[in-house]
């Protein structure tokens, strides 16, 4: 009888994390290796933010802090929520986490009984599943594909709803693809969410890169769209991307009573409140100056718009613009069947990958991982020089596929 319980065994390792650590190996090791692989902001946290820290150290706000977060962070988030988004929400209904996957992973614990369905667009965020499968739920997979531009469809939503759907978690805009859905486009799915046969159903709406939008592109959430939906919702938000807060590990949500209540009960069991320091940052964040977030859009086109011109001149390559966040999610299933200089054909985007990594030293993640493939993700949150360097490689592989 194995020691492990059996949620343990069904998990898969996360892959963007194993892909970081091959790389990072083989760096240590010696080989020039440029990773693309990890989701995380090149910018340093912005000073006045690092400062709110600093002055909250000083205060001595270095004591265990409520569960559910403390007072004037719970405020900021609902304050931000009205002011960004439109949404009504009190600061009793907002709930502070360690980072937006303990909401996430907490979420789906509190609602998830053995057989409950949670309807996961593919791509998807590699977590999404486990962590459904870790809570007892059944992930259900709705597959996208690039002519819909990675977004779920009205119709296909619609089929995948069934008596035991508890969520359908909806990303935008997405990791891995950078698709973000419309106001149309979310309106056609809450439309669905509405239907009377559907009312059981509740929405996640992962907003994390809400304010990494480009080319004027025109950000909405679910409950914006249908303000029916907030009693059966979910909205979680984060510190990390938009921020450059990625290791202050703070993660945000608001939600109807009943739930932020079994929040506030799973927390208090497994992590208590998170870190005060990274908190009363946080409320600086919320309130403070936005002069970063303009700096942080314009870098992040420009090297989106380089980064799919270059892997479009690519051969074997297909890659469409994002909307949003910090990755493109290229097509390469041209490059099946076809021999690398080592003698290897390429039958899967796992291969592709692999031997891109060990011909050229470019570390990205495999599509299959995310659900769809054969693809890849390339994370652009990296200097100019290095992604020019790095599509280099790529070209530089493909040409020599036969």
């Amino acid at each position: 009888m194995s020691f492990l319980a059996g949620a343990v065994t069904r998990v898969k390792p996360s892959a963007t994390m194993v892909a970081t650590q091959v790389a990072r190996d083989l760096k240590n090791a010696g080989r020039d290796i440029i990773s693309l692989s990890v989701g995380e902001p090149d910018f340093d946290t912005p000073d006045h933010i690092k400062k709110a820290a600093i002055d909250a150290i000083n205060r001595g706000e270095t004591k265990y802090p409520p569960v559910l977060g403390i007072v004037p962070l719970r405020e900021a988030i609902a304050s931000k929520f009205k002011r960004e988004n439109g949404l009504d929400y009190k600061a009793s209904q907002t709930i502070v986490g360690t980072g937006g996957k303990q909401i996430l992973f907490n979420t789906f614990l509190a609602t998830c009984d053995k057989g409950d369905e949670v309807i996961i667009p593919a791509p998807y965020w590699v977590s999404y599943p486990d962590m459904v499968t870790i809570a007892g739920g059944t992930p259900v997979i709705v597959k996208t594909t690039l002519e819909q531009g990675f977004k779920m469809q009205a119709e296909d939503l619609d089929r995948a709803i069934t008596p035991k759907t508890k969520w359908v978690l909806l990303n935008s805009p997405s990791n891995p693809t950078g698709a973000a859905y419309t106001r149309a486009e979310l309106k056609a799915l809450t439309d669905v969410l509405m239907r009377p046969k559907n009312k059981h159903v509740w929405v996640f709406s992962d907003d994390i890169y809400e304010h990494l939008i480009y080319g004027g592109f025109e950000f909405t959430t679910p409950v914006q769209i249908e303000p029916n939906l907030m009693d059966r919702a979910l909205t979680m938000n984060g510190m990390s991307k938009s921020y450059a807060m990625t290791g202050w590990r703070i993660g945000y949500a608001a939600a109807p009573d009943i739930l932020i209540k079994a929040l506030d009960l799973l927390h208090g069991q497994q992590t208590s409140g998170a870190c005060t320091i990274a908190q009363w940052a946080s409320v600086e964040a919320l309130n403070g100056p936005q002069d970063h977030l303009p700096v942080f859009r314009k870098a992040f086109e420009e090297r989106r718009d380089l980064v799919v011109s270059m892997l479009n001149q690519a051969k074997y390559i297909k890659c469409p613009m994002p909307e949003g966040a910090f990755y493109v999610y290229p097509d390469c299933s041209q490059a099946m069947g076809k021999k690398t200089q080592s003698g290897k054909v390429l039958q899967t985007d796992e291969d592709f990958i692999s031997e891109l990594l060990q011909q050229e030293g470019v570390a990205v993640v495999h599509g299959s991982a995310f659900g769809l493939g054969p693809n890849f993700r390339i994370s652009y949150a990296a200097k100019t020089a290095l992604l020019e360097d790095a599509c280099h490689r790529i070209q530089k592989f493909t040409a020599s596929l036969t």
